[in-house]
């Protein structure tokens, strides 16, 4: 039996993460075996756990494997990853922050334009031969409006960094008011919607978030409003989506995330006057490497003995495991 140390991947990582897992642990892949098969014959073994979410990282599993350590969460967000069941164990969690903060930043400022210029259907008007028949009818701008970004962790700063070359205002909520951002900031969601025409929504996933845009905000946002949406699909309730942008509450919606994915409700599919995505937010091989890197690099870290890189707030450091700052 090998006495290299064991890890566990759950969901298929990429060729990166293999490679550099493969050339100094022992691992085991549920895209290979089942969870229960690996469980079965190393879970009393294996010291560290790799994941991109697919099946998550639950008290149930964190109980099924005594001598876990550390948790790579592949991606900024890490909702489906219990993180209080993992620190109430004393496993550190730790995921990809800030090497995507740009790439989700460039690419909400896109979808934010393609949706409010209508850019997908203008390219549908071209290829299905409609301009022959006619000019695209006029539509939205940028101009004039007033954009709100709900979440000013480090993606929201970005976000609103990008906005500052278009010229427009830009005002925050934020569950942690930063008072020195620069930003007008409004206590409540509710509050922001009421005051701006474009919600731009980075918030994390999770209980404390979920459908926390209803109704009641999409009503706010008013009969001119675009929502964006790049952050979970549960922060969104989906129903009361369609049904705003079905009756006119809401002017038109740019998703790239949805409550069960990859399922698109049919609704949305139907309507043109959203641009949907599928999860693609850092869909570059430029980025996904980074994060690739990111990923291997908290794990090898770890079991190097220097400590994680990137651990989020909510799992403890053991001090002796701590990095060391330049």
């Amino acid at each position: 039996m090998s006495n290299r140390i064991k890890i566990l991947c759950t969901g298929k990582m990429g060729q990166k993460v293999d490679e550099a897992l493969d050339a100094r642990y022992d691992v085991y892949r549920t895209d290979v075996l089942g969870l229960d098969e690996i469980i079965a014959a190393h879970g009393q073994e294996i010291v560290g756990l790799v994941t991109r979410g697919g099946i998550p990282t639950n008290e149930a599993l964190i109980a099924r494997l005594p001598k876990l350590e550390i948790i790579s969460n592949f991606g900024v967000g890490y909702d489906s990853v219990e993180v209080a069941a993992a620190a109430k164990r004393g496993v550190v969690v730790t995921n990809t922050p800030d090497v995507l903060n740009d790439e989700m930043a460039d690419f909400t400022v896109g979808l934010t334009l393609a949706t409010i210029r209508r850019f997908p259907q203008a390219d549908r008007f071209v290829r299905t031969g409609q301009w022959e028949k006619g000019a695209f009818p006029l539509g939205a701008s940028l101009r004039g409006r007033k954009i709100g970004i709900a979440g000013m962790g480090r993606i929201g700063k970005v976000i609103a960094k990008r906005l500052g070359g278009f010229d427009v205002p830009v005002s925050v909520f934020m569950r942690r008011p930063q008072p020195d951002l620069g930003y007008p900031h409004h206590a409540t969601l509710k509050s922001l919607a009421e005051a701006v025409d474009v919600l731009i929504v980075v918030l994390p996933g999770g209980a404390g978030t979920k459908h926390i845009v209803d109704a009641e905000i999409l009503e706010a946002l008013g009969p001119n409003g675009i929502l964006i949406n790049v952050a979970r699909g549960s922060v969104v309730d989906e129903a009361a989506l369609i049904e705003a942008l079905q009756t006119g509450k809401i002017l038109a919606a740019g998703l790239d995330v949805f409550g069960r994915e990859p399922h698109v409700p049919e609704a949305l599919l139907q309507m043109e006057n959203v641009v949907l995505l599928p999860h693609i937010g850092t869909a570059t091989h430029h980025t996904r490497g980074l994060m690739a890197q990111l990923v291997v690099d908290n794990v090898i870290s770890w079991f190097d003995g220097k400590g994680p890189l990137t651990p989020v707030a909510e799992t403890p450091v053991p001090a002796h495991k701590k990095v060391e700052k330049a």
